[in-house]
């Protein structure tokens, strides 16, 4: 499949620039590679109709991750002004959402496969191929000033890098679960050696004693990073043990052998939800001869990867002569000589599927599974056995790096220490856990190999902020649903091999993932931080052994989440619909639009409105307009709205007023504005106030509105000359027509709304005197 793709073949990973000295063909050199590794990993499917299959039920086909990287970096170049035009409109819509799937328990819709008509191969392909070349030029032609900080336009360039590194590894995971005669290992992958002898392995505790942990990435530090990772905890951590090594296939077959997957005794309620649904009796990445279901989706529903068939390749050692580091020459390999057994022989209990080959079991590699499947392990375990907090995992780390600022202080910086772990495609595959040698706390992989899950919510750090260009990438998963993943993985590159890396993932998403057990010693209780939501029951996402482990309760980042409680809703349709006369704060607001709109002819035109709540004001638009839009990033808000919109009145005794035509509205859940909600003559953005960043909201509002549209801003805080002193970007991008103010009445005081009014730029307008005195 590489020869129609459009890049070269590549399983080598270049480590990621120094943005206070990089150069501009350091920077190509670094992009060339992060395409041509994406390249060369959908290379491994044999046939076209592979990409518009659903590896896993609850994700796109793979046609979407073949697209979506792409697409972003048009996006984040348009955002920072670097490109002017899009590429490809209806691609750039299609293809810039849907990665983080949905609750476990979701269906399939026909997006996910069923009867969407994806766009051929061929059309993708060639977008990628415009996409390569407009980032090359990009990056031979914009000027280059160092250092390269959050602030710059080149932020976005390496936001683009890095993205598509991300999704290096999450494509991987998707392959890795495709039907095996759907996929062949690329010319030179790579898979670790295994000595199969070390079912009985043995691994020890290591102790820790009470400690202060501190980590967070520095806002100086020269390598890009994401949002999540900026700010600064310190923490005391109370004396644990952990075990040595990571979890290994070896250790986790004891539980399965002993019936863990079919006893709820040692399942969270979360976790045997899950397991029941899965019908899982073994990690995903097992196989067995019992026809497991798959877990694939859409035209895979039916198939399972443990139903042995004349197709099945079972490869095994073939005069394997790789040598470790260490020196040993044992187990196997795949270095281009391989044998298949026929299905005749007699098929072990379990095998092993690694990305592109069915293996014989690595029993001394790390096993993969998800949190609910770790966590029933440790139950199993028992003895106060459970998983390591954030604090641990960087504590048991420490002795591998010196801590500091220094860039060389990051293992994706240091030759040396690289050569010391397994990461950045050192191989295609995990490897023995006893592999590399272990770091001066005493532990092995540290870093590195496969990912580790944490008992901790994913939060931002103190101090978190989000960039304009990105504002919604890490704060939505600061719900309580998604849990810390720490170390990196085997495929982890660039930033995701980085010391100051951490993701999440939802408890039941599969991944490169393993862990490591631990548990508290002596008498002070170790702090495992959990997000206070209201949609969350900390006992129902985790549980942990009460008599060493205290649940900390912790707001959520993203303050955002703070309008989807019982109260915050009750507030909104109260300030909504509790005062309707024209005195109201929604008459008066709605009177400002009514006139603007006239003076400039728009009636009859589409609206967006930005904030809309539980609604109400997207219902008095359709006075104006044949088509409102309302979006929301609160959930609990639009769920309000559609009920209001079929119904009427149903929600508090709130009455929607029968002259509003409800069918004319459209609302919509959005954490930012995406490119499928199109252009439209008039944008209302009524929200600013309440968002976590205003500048990602009003950076998009010239690229949504009509060349001879308004935009109405509506905010207690900015106005027009807040906006234009904090936002200059805005100056550039909107002409500042008129402002009012709309006085009210609040909860405890009257209350001022200024209401801006501004227009788009356009050659007309800019043969005019300046009058605002735009850059």
């Amino acid at each position: 499949m590489i020869s129609v793709l459009t890049g070269k073949m590549c399983l080598t990973s270049l480590k990621p620039c120094n943005l206070e000295t990089c150069t501009k063909e350091e920077i190509l050199e670094y992009f060339e590679n992060t395409y041509d590794l994406d390249e060369t990993l959908f290379s491994a499917l044999k046939d076209e109709s592979s990409f518009y299959l659903c590896p896993e039920r609850l994700r796109l086909p793979l046609i979407f991750y073949y697209c979506h990287p792409p697409v972003l970096y048009i996006n984040k170049l348009l955002l920072s002004g670097l490109i002017k035009e899009q590429v490809n409109p209806s691609l750039e819509a299609l293809f810039e959402t849907g990665v983080d799937e949905m609750s476990w328990d979701d269906t399939e819709n026909y997006r996910m496969g069923g009867s969407f008509n994806w766009p051929s191969l061929l059309e993708c392909i060639e977008y990628r191929r415009k996409v390569r070349a407009i980032v090359r030029k990009v990056i031979q032609e914009t000027p280059l000033e160092l250092p390269v900080t959050v602030d710059s336009p080149w932020w976005s360039v390496f936001m683009g890098l890095e993205h598509e590194r991300i999704h290096l590894e999450t494509s991987s995971v998707l392959i890795r679960q495709l039907p095996i005669h759907l996929v062949e290992r690329p010319l030179g992958w790579r898979y670790a050696s295994s000595n199969n002898g070390l079912e009985a392995f043995d691994n020890p505790l290591i102790k820790i004693p009470t400690s202060h942990a501190a980590y967070g990435k520095p806002r100086n530090f020269p390598s890009y990073g994401w949002d999540n990772e900026y700010g600064q905890m310190t923490t005391v951590v109370p004396e644990f043990e952990a075990s040595k090594y990571l979890i290994t296939n070896g250790e986790y077959l004891k539980f399965v052998q002993a019936g863990g997957y079919g006893k709820k005794i040692y399942w969270t309620k979360e976790g045997w939800e899950w397991r029941t649904f899965r019908q899982a009796h073994h990690p995903t990445f097992w196989v067995c001869t019992k026809g497991c279901k798959s877990g694939c989706g859409a035209a895979l529903a039916s198939y399972s990867h443990c139903q042995p068939d004349k197709a099945t390749k079972i490869t095994r050692e073939a005069n394997c002569t790789e040598e470790h580091p260490s020196g040993k020459q044992n187990g196997w390999c795949l270095n281009g000589v391989e044998e298949v057994i026929s299905v005749e022989e007699r098929l072990p209990e379990y095998r092993y599927r690694a990305m592109f080959d069915i293996l014989p079991m690595p029993l001394d590699w790390p096993v993969e599974v998800n949190y609910h499947e770790a966590k029933a392990f440790c139950t199993w375990k028992g003895s106060g056995h459970r998983l390591p907090t954030e604090a641990e995992h960087y504590l048991m780390r420490a002795g591998s790096q010196p801590l500091g600022d220094s860039i060389t202080s990051d293992p994706i910086f240091c030759d040396d220490l690289k050569k010391k772990i397994n990461i950045n495609m050192a191989f295609g595959s995990p490897t023995p856990v006893t592999m590399y040698p272990p770091n001066e706390a005493g532990f092995h992989d540290a870093f590195g190999n496969v990912w580790v899950w944490t008992e901790d919510h994913f939060n931002g750090l103190p101090g978190f902020d989000t960039t304009y260009l990105y504002d919604d990438f890490s704060s939505p998963c600061f719900d309580g649903r998604h849990t810390i993943i720490l170390g990196g993985s085997w495929i982890s590159t660039g930033d995701e091999a980085s010391r100051f890396a951490r993701f999440a993932f939802r408890r039941h998403f599969f991944q490169h993932l393993g862990f490591r057990l631990v548990r508290t010693c002596g008498l002070m209780k170790t702090s495992v931080r959990v997000v206070n939501t209201e949609t969350v029951t900390p006992d129902n996402s985790i549980t942990v052994p009460k008599e060493t482990v205290q649940l900390i309760t912790v707001s959520s980042a993203n303050t955002q989440l703070q309008y989807e409680t019982d109260v915050a809703v009750q507030e909104q349709l109260e300030l909504e619909y509790g005062d309707l006369s024209k005195a109201g704060y929604y008459n008066q607001l709605y009177g400002v639009c009514k006139r603007v709109v006239k003076e400039q002819q728009l009636a009859g035109s589409t609206c967006l409105v930005l904030g809309s709540g539980t609604g109400l004001v997207s219902f008095m638009l359709t006075q104006l307009f044949c088509k409102v839009i309302g979006i929301d990033y609160s959930g609990r808000f639009i769920e309000i709205a559609q009920q209001l919109k079929y119904s009427g009145h149903q929600i508090s005794n709130v009455k929607v007023p029968d002259y509003l035509d409800r069918d004319r509205v459209i609302f919509k859940q959005l954490t930012w504005i995406p490119n499928e909600v199109g252009h439209h003559s008039f944008i209302l953005l009524d929200f600013l106030d309440r968002t976590l960043n205003p500048s990602a909201w009003l950076v998009r509002l010239s690229q949504v509105v009509q060349a001879k549209g308004l935009v109405v801003i509506a905010s207690e805080t900015w106005s027009k000359n807040n906006l234009e002193q904090r936002f200059q970007e805005l100056r550039k991008q909107l002409s500042f027509v008129e402002q009012k103010e709309i006085k009210s009445k609040g909860k405890q005081n009257n209350k001022v709304t200024y209401v801006t009014i501004w227009k788009p730029w356009h050659p007309i307008v800019s043969e005019f005197k300046d009058t605002n005195n735009r850059d």
